[in-house]
């Protein structure tokens, strides 16, 4: 099983993909750890990402599909993992789709957690994580980025009938609960 978790930033996705990685011990794929260590590796892919990040540009898609398909090949994910931070457009959703075919790792499974946005500046406003946009005008932006981005992605897997929403509102074993219901379907 694949599953990708979305949700707006304060929406409680960290806390939930440790729970889903200890209940269905899967492997967690995070975009950011995949692309520091291929830096860190100078791997050419990885040596293709920091061109970009050292000019201060954005990854292309295909060089961030690269890289993620790059790390796919561990036996680690051939049963499946769970996707943090990936994908974020729908390219990389086809593309990440055309791999998993190829690798043959499961059935994809997209849980986008749903919160209010009042409760999602309250949270990241009261965690105090220190960013420079942790602001109400900081976190609007982000908001407004986070939807357009992802909104493609998400109706991509529903045109599938791979995505649910969850509401992100409750405890944290609240919200644990209606996605391992939704996983267990």
């Amino acid at each position: 099983m694949n599953i990708i978790l979305f949700g707006p930033p304060g929406a409680g996705k960290g806390t939930q993909a440790e729970l889903i990685i200890k209940k269905y011990n899967l492997p967690h794929l995070s975009t950011g750890n995949i692309f520091r260590e291929a830096i860190k590796n100078e791997t050419p892919v990885g040596l293709k990402a920091k061109a970009f990040i050292d000019e201060g540009e954005l990854v292309p898609d295909e060089v961030v599909v690269e890289i993620v398909a790059e790390a796919l090949e561990n036996e680690v994910y051939d049963n499946g993992c769970i996707f943090d931070g990936f994908p974020r457009t729908e390219f990389q959703a086809i593309s990440l789709d055309n791999i998993l075919e190829n690798k043959q790792s499961g059935s994809t499974i997209v849980v986008s957690l749903v919160v209010p946005d009042e409760e999602l500046i309250r949270r990241v406003l009261s965690r105090g994580q220190g960013r420079t946009d942790d602001t109400e005008e900081g976190m609007q932006n982000r908001l407004s980025v986070y939807r357009n981005e992802t909104k493609p992605v998400f109706d991509h897997y529903l045109s599938q009938k791979k995505a649910f929403e969850v509401p992100g509102i409750g405890s944290v074993n609240e919200i644990h609960e209606r996605i391992v219901d939704i996983l267990e379907k």
